[in-house]
C-alpha cells in the first residue's frame, strides 16, 4: 500500500483526495528549455497477459482489464521545469508507450491524487495503484503520460499540494518530455491530448485542458477532459464539510495539516505551527508532510480528529478564509470557472467519504454558468479497501479508457 490514500483505506480509516491560471513567470510557456529530458530510464516490459495481471493482482482491489490489447513498456523521464515561483527545476514522470507498433499514438495525460511519500508517485510507484491508470491507457494502444508533480518522485523538494499553476506547468512539460522521448524510437503523440485525473489531480487535469484549450504549447492543444472525484471547491464545499465531520475523521486531519503546511511554503499563513496546530503536533506535522515520510508514519504521527490537532485560530482560519489562505483557495477554487470547447465529463461516487459530492455539483454549475452541460457520470458505490473515493479511481479508469476509445 502507499501514500496516506492506500494507507488509511487499508486500516479503515480510507483515503483523501487530496485537484486561464497564472503561470511562474521567469520562463515564457514557448521557453524550449521547459521539458528537456534529463534522464530516461526504462522500468518495465510487459505482455499483454502480464500487465492484465498485474492489474488484477491489486491487493486492494482487481483492476478492470476489458481494454488490454497490447504489451507496454514504462519508462521514467526525469526533465526540467518550473517550480512553484517561477525558477528552475527537475520533475518526473512516467511514461508508458503500448507494444503495438504503432508509430503515430493518441496521448493520455493521467493526473494522479495526492501522495505524501516521494516514492509512490507514478515514476517512484512500488505498488500497482501508482501505475494502473498509465498500464490500463497504454495496453489499450495510447501513450499514457504520467507527471509525478513537483517534489515527487525524483524531483527535488517538498510539494506543493493543490497549487494548480506549477501542476499545470509541471504536467504540460511531461507532455513536451514525453513528445521528445516518443520521437527517438520513431513515434510521434498526436496533437490533441485525452485529459484525466483523479482527486488532486482531477483539479490538475483540469488546470491542464484550460491551459492547452488556451494554446499554451505549440504542439498539443486539448482533445477531451474527463476529471473524476475531485476536491474543486474547497472553501465552498471541502472545508465545511471537514470541520462539520462529514468526511472521513482521519482523512480530515490530513488535509487540514495539508492545508497549512503547503499552503504556508508558498503563502506564508503563519510565522510558527503553534499558531494553528497544537501540541505536540506544532512540533511535528511540517516534518511529517516532507515527502519523506510514509502513509502509515503520517497516519501514526497525527490525531484522529480535526479538533485535536488544531487551535482555535487554526479551526477558525479554516473556516473563514482570509489572506493568504483566501488567495490561494481562490486560484484552487476556479478550476472549473472556464469553457471547455472538447468534450468533457465529470465522474462522482455517491456519498464520497473524501471528495464530497458537493465539490461536483459546484464544478458543473460553475462550467454551467460558463456555457458548457458537462454530464455528472454517476459511479455508484465502488469499493476499494473499504473506500468509495479509491473504488471511483477505478472504476472511473474503466469508463475513461472506453470513452477516450470511442472518440477515436
Amino acid at each position: 500500500m502507499n501514500s496516506i490514500t492506500k494507507t488509511v483505506a487499508v486500516t479503515a480509516a480510507a483515503g483523501l483526495i487530496l485537484a486561464t491560471l497564472p503561470l511562474p513567470s521567469s520562463a515564457s510557456a514557448s521557453d524550449d528549455r521547459r521539458g528537456r529530458i534529463v534522464s530516461a530510464e526504462r522500468l518495465d516490459t510487459l505482455s499483454p497477459k502480464q500487465v492484465s495481471n498485474k492489474l488484477k493482482g491489486d491487493a486492494g482491489g482487481p483492476w478492470d482489464t476489458g481494454r488490454v490489447r497490447y504489451g507496454v513498456e514504462t519508462y521514467r523521464l526525469v526533465y526540467r521545469t518550473l517550480d512553484a515561483k517561477g525558477g528552475w527545476t527537475t520533475a518526473s514522470g512516467l511514461v508508458a508507450l503500448p507494444r503495438n507498433g504503432d508509430r503515430r499514438l493518441r496521448t493520455v495525460s493521467f493526473t494522479h491524487g495526492t501522495e505524501l511519500f516521494k516514492g509512490d508517485a507514478p515514476s517512484t510507484a512500488k505498488e500497482v495503484w501508482g501505475t494502473a491508470p498509465a498500464l490500463t491507457y497504454a495496453s489499450a494502444g495510447m501513450a499514457a503520460v504520467a507527471p509525478d508533480y513537483l517534489g515527487l518522485g525524483r524531483g527535488p523538494g517538498p510539494h506543493p499540494w493543490m497549487d494548480v499553476p506549477s501542476e499545470t506547468t509541471a504536467s504540460l512539460d511531461m507532455l513536451r518530455a514525453a513528445r521528445s522521448f516518443a520521437a527517438r524510437s520513431g513515434r510521434s503523440l498526436e496533437r490533441k491530448v485525452l485529459v484525466t485525473g483523479f482527486s488532486q489531480g482531477a483539479s490538475a487535469a483540469l488546470g491542464l485542458a484550460r491551459s492547452l484549450q488556451a494554446g499554451a504549447d505549440p504542439w498539443f492543444g486539448l482533445g477531451a477532459v474527463a476529471p473524476v472525484s475531485g476536491g474543486y471547491a474547497f472553501r465552498a464545499a471541502e472545508l465545511p464539510a471537514l470541520l462539520k465531520g462529514e468526511t472521513n475523521p482521519k482523512a480530515g486531519v490530513v488535509y487540514a495539516a495539508l492545508t497549512f503546511v503547503a499552503f504556508n511554503r508558498l503563502h506564508h499563513l503563519y510565522d510558527s505551527p503553534g499558531e494553528v496546530f497544537r501540541a505536540p503536533y506544532d512540533k511535528r506535522v511540517e516534518g511529517l508532510l516532507d515527502g519523506t515520510h510514509t502513509g502509515m508514519e503520517v497516519v501514526m504521527g497525527t490525531p484522529d480528529t480535526v479538533d485535536e490537532l488544531l487551535t482555535p485560530r487554526g479551526r477558525d482560519a479554516l473556516a473563514g478564509p482570509t489572506g493568504g489562505l483566501a488567495a490561494a483557495l481562490r486560484v484552487a477554487d476556479s478550476v472549473c470557472s472556464w469553457t471547455p470547447k472538447v468534450p468533457i465529463r465529470l465522474y462522482l461516487a455517491q456519498a464520497d467519504e473524501q471528495a464530497v459530492n458537493a465539490n461536483s455539483h459546484r464544478c458543473r454549475a460553475d462550467l454551467r454558468a460558463h456555457g458548457v452541460d458537462a454530464p455528472l457520470i454517476d459511479l455508484g458505490t465502488p469499493d476499494y479497501g473499504g473506500s468509495r473515493h479509491l473504488g471511483s479511481h477505478q472504476k472511473a479508469t474503466a469508463s475513461v479508457v472506453r470513452w477516450f476509445a470511442s472518440l477515436a
